[in-house]
């Protein structure tokens, strides 16, 4: 995956609290990665989703670290040399498209901020820590990411890795929110679990949606610029997708940490229908092709 050297990037759209002391509690959080799947994530790997004891830092360090993104993060050129510059850029580019789809069919987009965290957060769906994954808080229309997930995503998860497996994360993401703008992602929340739920059936619709965004992605123009922020994908990038997708299927988790699928408490999904309706978005670039309820 490769940017425009030029772009200028919007760092406006990321808040960055990482080193930030907030104190612990329980997630009551919508549409996650990896979602209500914490608890179990949480007990194999020791970290306490229920709420976290120790501080993370002070509001000093959080705004350094704020501060340093800006400061860093100017360009297409720091995106490809830099991670925290990349999720940035994926973040102008995913929006960027969702505000220019939702123009095309007289809509109104409003954007979303993605926060960076370390640890655990304060949310408006409640206290929140990394266990949960990746996840979009309706509440205050905000996407949060502990980027140490990149790594979980490769060493526990077993996916390939890769920038534009990363990209998928926060694609799928925006797909929540874009799905909050419509009024779709409330169909969740009615409490039930299974292959057949709406659960499920959301999780997949943000799927295509990430995948809707990465057809266009090297073909939305940038603001700053009138060209695309994303210059280059290549078909290993998009293997790189489709194997994120993969790792984090209920039954691929669920046979590593528990060692047995149970599909009636599936939440988001089997790998091979996470690979499908994003593979269904990528191919279509379409969100009309995303109804997964139909």
């Amino acid at each position: 995956m490769q940017f425009d050297d030029d772009a200028r990037l919007d760092t406006s759209e990321v808040q960055d609290v990482r080193g930030s002391r907030v104190p612990g509690g329980r997630a009551t959080v919508g549409g996650g990665l990896v979602g209500l799947l914490a608890l179990l994530i949480g007990l194999f790997f020791g970290t306490d989703e229920f709420g976290l004891s120790s501080d993370t830092g002070s509001p000093a360090s959080a705004a350094s670290s704020a501060a340093q993104v800006r400061r860093h993060c100017r360009t297409g050129q720091d995106a490809n040399a830099e991670q925290d510059c990349r999720t940035v850029a994926v973040v102008n580019s995913v929006q960027d498209f969702w505000a220019q789809e939702f123009r095309r069919r007289r809509g109104r987009y409003s954007s979303a901020p993605t926060v960076f965290f370390t640890g655990q957060v304060s949310t408006a769906c409640g206290q929140a820590t990394s266990a949960v994954g990746p996840f979009y808080c309706p509440g205050d229309r905000k996407v949060y990411l502990d980027l140490g997930f990149f790594d979980e995503l490769r060493t526990k998860f077993q996916a390939s890795g890769g920038p534009f497996a990363q990209a998928y994360v926060v694609a799928h993401e925006y797909g929540h929110h874009v799905q909050n703008l419509m009024g779709t992602l409330k169909r969740s929340q009615d409490g039930r679990t299974g292959q057949n739920s709406n659960a499920v059936k959301v999780e997949l619709q943000a799927d295509c949606y990430a995948g809707v965004w990465a057809h266009h992605a090297t073909t939305t123009p940038d603001e700053s610029t009138g060209r695309p922020l994303i210059t280059r994908l290549t078909q290993a990038d998009i293997r790189d997708g489709l194997d994120a997708a993969a790792a984090v299927g209920d039954d691929r988790i669920q046979r590593r940490y528990q060692g047995r699928v149970t599909p009636e408490s599936w939440t988001h999904g089997s790998a091979d229908q996470r690979r499908q309706w994003f593979r269904r978005g990528l191919a279509s670039g379409d969100m009309a092709r995303c109804d997964t309820f139909g």
